[in-house]
Protein backbone atom coordinates (compact mmCIF):
# COMPACT_ATOMS: atom_id res chain seq x y z
CA UNK A 1 0.00 0.00 0.00
CA UNK A 2 1.23 3.40 -0.49
CA UNK A 3 2.08 6.09 1.55
CA UNK A 4 -0.52 9.00 -0.31
CA UNK A 5 -3.11 5.70 0.67
CA UNK A 6 -1.83 5.41 4.03
CA UNK A 7 -2.04 9.47 4.55
CA UNK A 8 -5.54 9.55 3.24
CA UNK A 9 -6.66 6.87 5.14
CA UNK A 10 -5.37 8.34 8.51
CA UNK A 11 -7.60 11.44 7.01
CA UNK A 12 -10.36 10.44 6.40
CA UNK A 13 -10.34 8.54 9.76
CA UNK A 14 -9.37 11.84 11.12
CA UNK A 15 -12.38 13.87 9.52
CA UNK A 16 -14.47 11.02 10.43
CA UNK A 17 -13.73 11.76 13.90
CA UNK A 18 -15.15 15.03 13.87
CA UNK A 19 -18.79 13.43 13.08
CA UNK A 20 -20.99 13.37 16.11
CA UNK A 21 -24.46 11.35 16.15
CA UNK A 22 -26.59 13.72 17.16
CA UNK A 23 -28.56 11.82 19.62
CA UNK A 24 -25.38 10.02 21.33
CA UNK A 25 -22.43 12.51 22.05
CA UNK A 26 -19.85 10.05 20.72
CA UNK A 27 -18.55 10.67 16.95
CA UNK A 28 -19.38 7.93 14.85
CA UNK A 29 -15.70 6.38 14.13
CA UNK A 30 -15.78 5.78 17.96
CA UNK A 31 -19.37 4.66 18.37
CA UNK A 32 -18.56 2.12 15.29
CA UNK A 33 -20.90 3.23 13.12
CA UNK A 34 -18.08 2.80 10.43
CA UNK A 35 -17.31 -0.74 9.47
CA UNK A 36 -15.16 -0.47 6.63
CA UNK A 37 -12.91 2.50 4.77
CA UNK A 38 -11.18 1.80 1.82
CA UNK A 39 -9.24 4.07 -0.65
CA UNK A 40 -8.91 2.52 -4.21
CA UNK A 41 -5.04 3.10 -6.39
CA UNK A 42 -7.32 5.42 -8.52
CA UNK A 43 -8.12 7.28 -4.77
CA UNK A 44 -11.53 6.80 -5.47
CA UNK A 45 -13.11 6.12 -1.25
CA UNK A 46 -15.78 3.42 -0.40
CA UNK A 47 -16.60 4.15 3.04
CA UNK A 48 -19.07 1.32 3.97
CA UNK A 49 -21.22 2.07 7.19
CA UNK A 50 -24.48 2.09 9.49
CA UNK A 51 -26.38 3.40 11.80
CA UNK A 52 -27.25 2.45 15.35
CA UNK A 53 -30.73 1.69 14.42
CA UNK A 54 -32.65 1.05 10.93
CA UNK A 55 -35.08 3.33 12.23
CA UNK A 56 -32.35 6.26 12.97
CA UNK A 57 -34.05 9.16 11.85
CA UNK A 58 -30.60 11.05 11.27
CA UNK A 59 -29.82 8.48 8.52
CA UNK A 60 -30.17 10.52 5.73
CA UNK A 61 -28.18 13.57 7.54
CA UNK A 62 -25.51 11.64 8.81
CA UNK A 63 -25.00 9.89 4.71
CA UNK A 64 -24.45 13.01 3.47
CA UNK A 65 -22.57 14.48 6.10
CA UNK A 66 -19.80 11.96 6.04
CA UNK A 67 -19.87 12.32 2.12
CA UNK A 68 -19.71 15.86 1.60
CA UNK A 69 -16.59 16.01 4.20
CA UNK A 70 -14.88 13.11 3.09
CA UNK A 71 -15.48 14.69 -0.86
CA UNK A 72 -13.60 17.85 0.55
CA UNK A 73 -10.22 15.92 1.14
CA UNK A 74 -7.85 16.98 -1.12
CA UNK A 75 -6.65 14.19 -3.11
CA UNK A 76 -9.71 11.72 -2.98
CA UNK A 77 -11.47 11.69 -6.34
CA UNK A 78 -14.75 10.61 -5.62
CA UNK A 79 -15.91 9.00 -1.84
CA UNK A 80 -18.81 6.99 -2.03
CA UNK A 81 -20.82 5.89 1.67
CA UNK A 82 -22.77 2.74 1.29
CA UNK A 83 -25.23 2.26 4.39
CA UNK A 84 -25.33 -1.40 5.55
CA UNK A 85 -27.15 -3.20 8.29
CA UNK A 86 -25.11 -6.02 8.66
CA UNK A 87 -24.13 -7.26 10.55
CA UNK A 88 -26.35 -5.31 12.50
CA UNK A 89 -24.61 -2.59 15.50
CA UNK A 90 -24.40 -3.06 18.76
CA UNK A 91 -22.49 -1.36 21.32
CA UNK A 92 -19.75 -3.93 21.47
CA UNK A 93 -18.26 -2.31 18.10
CA UNK A 94 -17.97 0.76 20.33
CA UNK A 95 -14.54 1.67 21.32
CA UNK A 96 -13.22 1.87 24.72
CA UNK A 97 -13.09 5.33 24.76
CA UNK A 98 -16.67 5.42 23.20
CA UNK A 99 -18.05 2.86 26.46
CA UNK A 100 -16.20 5.26 29.10
CA UNK A 101 -17.82 8.46 27.71
CA UNK A 102 -21.17 7.03 28.35
CA UNK A 103 -20.76 5.45 31.41
CA UNK A 104 -20.77 1.66 30.18
CA UNK A 105 -17.57 1.15 31.79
Amino acid sequence: MSNKILELEMEIVNTLKTIYDPEIPVNIYELGLIYDVKVHDDFSVTIVMTMTSPNCPMAEDLLAEVSEKINKIKGILKATVQLTFEPPWDQDRMSEEAQLELGLL
